[in-house]
């Protein structure tokens, strides 16, 4: 499961208890200690934060989700990701979108008329994608109005990139990709975790046509642009801890 693999860090509270702070300063202060353990750790991306909307009391993820109320959940997560984002680590706004239901997580429904979508559950992430700035998206496991949130183009295309202007990076929940194709082909940059099978499905649809080279490209080049700026972050903090252990070594002598 990778447990081997983490690191002693700060247990910070849940977004059920900053939720009910109102207060956006202290997020935004949280959020920079968040990244300052990061670039500690050299971790380049927070799998965070979570901002759906509570609306169902047997969401088993109520817990990291701030509010039931859109204007809230919108206004403290925008500072939390600002203050994450503003040390130089990334950000990965989840779950998008209208995931509200733990029962059936993996294939639910979310059925929703456009006012309730525009105005409760998209409103929740619109000032974090214009504000926060994260530079990248996770999207749900569920469907919203018939289509899977990873193949969802109205969702990915629609609202987070042609509306609201996002420019980063759009990866899946883990295990959240019902159809690679379908996904790239609606805006779905990366998958995660990384499928064999899913490989060889997108190969075999751009040598059938079904995937165009332009549309793959598309997805790669935002893939690519994240990595270069996670590699042009890691290089900055190589510089920074070179003058500290200077700095040390002349304080010393």
């Amino acid at each position: 499961a990778g447990l081997g693999q983490t690191e002693l860090s700060t247990c910070f509270p849940a977004a059920c208890t900053t939720g009910s702070s109102w207060n956006k300063e202290i997020l935004y202060r949280m959020g920079m200690a968040m990244g300052e353990e990061c670039r500690y750790y050299n971790v380049n991306l927070i799998l965070g934060p979570a901002v759906n909307i509570k609306r169902n009391p047997l969401c088993g993820r109520n817990f990291e989700y701030f509010s039931e109320d859109p204007l809230i959940a919108g206004s403290l997560g925008a500072k939390l990701t600002r203050g994450i984002e503003d040390m130089g680590v990334g950000t990965s706004v989840k779950h998008f979108a209208c995931n509200n239901n733990e029962a059936n997580r993996y294939f639910g429904d979310s059925i929703v008329d456009e006012r309730a979508y525009r105005e409760i559950y998209l409103k929740a992430f619109e000032p974090i994608i214009k504000e926060g700035k994260p530079q990248t998206v996770m999207c749900a496991y569920n469907k919203v109005n018939g289509k899977y949130a990873s193949e969802n183009p109205e969702l990915l295309n629609g609202v987070l990139r042609d509306d609201w202007g996002f420019e980063g990076l759009v990866m899946s929940d883990w295990g959240a990709v019902n159809d690679r194709v379908k996904g790239l082909n609606a805006g779905l940059d990366l998958e995660m975790p990384y499928s064999e099978a899913g490989y060889e499905n997108l190969k075999a649809a751009v040598e059938e046509g079904r995937v165009t080279e332009e549309e793959l490209d598309k997805r790669v080049d935002v893939v690519l642009r994240f990595i270069e700026l996670c590699e042009r972050e890691k290089e900055k903090r190589k510089k920074i801890r070179r003058r500290k252990k200077l700095a040390s070594a002349a304080t010393e002598a």
